[in-house]
């Protein structure tokens, strides 16, 4: 969709929709000069009445006959809980609303929710439309988008310049976001480890700063990745680990994303229950997320070094599948005794963590489903978070802030360490019965030492249940925002 700025007291242009959002409060100060005057005390007899409430999914629609257009009032919610997460949610629930009419002009009301006071951003409010005109498409036909013209009014004027430039930015994150949405919902029969090695190399086409190099087994063998192909061994489908490469800036250490890229996990030998067992495409969403961001940074042309790595397999129970009580040597050298083979996100990870050290990161960060603990722990909500380096760690809290692609860290106490112990080998793949999430990110934090890292669980986080099933693209948008306010 198109969008265009208006600094207007009352409405000239020919619009369809004006969208007009109202908190809980029901205050209508900021829209009395814009409508025409029986609009406006039509308007004011329904809110008085308590026929619109303001919550969130509310929406009242009135006739505005002097512009010959439809005025639709859409709940913000309670004014003092509203931010980035909010406007996400309110814009979500209207914009899915009229979208479902063909060919619209609408516009926006932006004055008494996009500001300083809330946190809120043109950019987040353009971002917020696009991902919420998401619709996948399975023969890769995307259905174009319903509405065709935005215009985002306020009261006061805005750079062209700078107003553009907020579209431009909110348009290619909302384009990473929906992308990792498509690689997540695309079913594993076709999302396998070289369709998502091919979807990277297609980043070329979009900047050509960008470099993309595919690892084979053959030279994961030679690397020593000994870890990562125990993984794959099970499944048909070769293992890819991929290196994409933004390197715009000259003698700057890069910001390192890696991403796990498990594109059906049975669980191996470790079989999982069947129930819901369909959802386990979902677990390359780490991979995916790494994607997108990597999608987004290449058609901002941001100003910062960003290198995205993702570990891609298949964990399939076949005759060469690994079995509890393997032992196998990781890329690092250190040995893992293998006790469960459901807990292969963290074999692959630690492979990719130790192959990105080479690029020497200013931060690294890792994305991974990794963990139904953390799910169990923290629900669907927030992202776990984890990192040996609290500076880093607030950082990405910051950034979860500004976005409402919430986080919640958790502690690495060296008790959890302890239950990582083996008399096999120089570490095994889980820990006790208790804190799973926990003893998962102690694992990957083995293979950190000397560098600034941080790991996102998002196994609740990355996909929804129920009618809304279906990829949620995250934490693209938080990666975004930790990458511009890191450069």
């Amino acid at each position: 969709m198109d969008y265009t700025g208006i600094q207007s007291k009352r409405i000239t242009k020919t619009i369809d929709l004006q969208l007009v959002g109202i908190y809980t409060d029901k205050k209508t100060s900021h829209i009395d000069k814009m409508l025409s005057k029986p609009a406006f005390n039509l308007v004011k007899k329904c809110f008085k009445n308590n026929n619109f409430t303001g919550e969130l999914g509310d929406t009242r629609t009135f006739d505005d006959q002097e512009h010959d257009s439809q005025i639709v009032f859409f709940g913000l919610g309670k004014k003092d809980k509203f931010g980035p997460l909010m406007l996400n949610r309110a814009v979500k629930a209207i914009i899915q609303k009229i979208s479902k009419t063909n060919n619209k002009t609408i516009s926006i009301h932006t004055a008494n929710f996009i500001s300083r006071t809330y946190k809120t951003t043109l950019e987040q409010l353009v971002c917020a439309i696009e991902t919420s005109l998401y619709r996948y498409s399975f023969d890769d036909k995307k259905p174009n988008p319903k509405l065709k013209l935005c215009y985002l009014i306020s009261k006061t004027s805005s750079n062209i310049s700078s107003l553009n430039n907020s579209i431009a930015k909110g348009k290619a994150i909302a384009n990473g976001i929906n992308l990792a949405k498509d690689l997540g919902n695309t079913p594993p029969n076709i999302c396998n480890p070289t369709f998502l090695s091919k979807e990277a190399l297609k980043l070329k086409k979009i900047n050509k700063t960008i470099k993309v190099s595919v690892i084979d087994e053959p030279k994961m063998k030679s690397l020593g990745m000994g870890s990562l192909l125990s993984v794959s061994q099970g499944s048909k489908q070769p293992a890819k680990l991929v290196a994409i490469e933004y390197m715009p800036m000259k003698n700057k250490a890069p910001i390192v994303l890696v991403g796990k890229g498990i594109t059906f996990d049975t669980g191996g030998i470790s079989l999982k229950p069947p129930a819901n067992m369909d959802e386990m495409k979902f677990d390359m969403s780490g991979a995916g997320s790494v994607i997108g961001a990597m999608h987004a940074c290449a058609e901002m042309k941001v100003k910062t070094n960003v290198i995205g790595v993702i570990a891609c397999a298949e964990n399939m129970p076949g005759s060469q599948a690994s079995r509890p009580g393997d032992v196998v040597q990781s890329m690092s050298g250190i040995k893992i005794e293998i006790l469960n083979t459901d807990a292969e996100g963290r074999l692959v990870l630690c492979d990719a963590i130790t192959y990105a050290r080479k690029y020497k990161p200013r931060f690294m960060i890792d994305m991974a489903t990794l963990t139904g603990a953390c799910l169990v722990g923290l629900g669907k909500y927030p992202s776990g978070l984890f990192s040996n380096d609290e500076k880093l760690a607030q950082l990405i809290k910051n950034s979860a802030h500004n976005t409402g692609d919430r986080v919640w860290q958790l502690p690495l106490y060296d008790d959890y360490f302890e239950e990582l112990k083996t008399n096999f080998a120089d570490i095994q793949n889980i820990g006790g019965r208790y804190g799973g999430a926990i003893t998962a990110a102690a694992f990957l934090a083995k293979f950190t030492e000397g560098i600034k890292w941080a790991h996102l669980d998002i196994a609740g986080t990355a996909w929804e249940v129920g009618k809304e099933k279906g990829s949620t693209g995250r934490p693209v948008g938080l990666l975004m925002d930790f990458i511009l306010t890191n450069q």
